[in-house]
């Protein structure tokens, strides 16, 4: 499988997690996901960082821009990495069949 087909594949995966499932990402997870996905579709950071009240948006800006010169391809490895390390302490039928496909 290709790096675009597994990010792709990882992207859906995670837009399909149910909040309440067995598969629960932290925020600094979540921020990870975030950034790499940011990076791979968008490149760097192009919008002005938020104001001084917008707390969420401004742990989202910071988090891409950490990110700022990683190529699409090393931050679609990057998503996809992220993903698997989630998973794979996660127990389940679902989780390992996950881990399959991106392997």
């Amino acid at each position: 499988m290709s790096t675009q087909a597994k990010f792709d594949r990882a992207v859906a995966i995670v837009q399909g997690l149910p909040k309440d499932g067995p598969v629960k990402p932290s925020q600094d997870e979540q921020l990870a996901f975030y950034k790499y996905y940011k990076q791979a579709t968008i490149g760097d950071v192009n919008i002005q960082r938020p104001g001084l009240l917008d707390f969420a948006g401004k742990a989202k800006w910071d988090a891409w821009d950490s990110v700022k010169g990683t190529s699409k391809e090393a931050a679609q490895e990057a998503y996809v990495a992220k993903l698997l390390e989630v998973l794979e302490r996660t127990d389940g039928d679902e989780a390992k069949k996950w881990i399959e496909e991106l392997k």
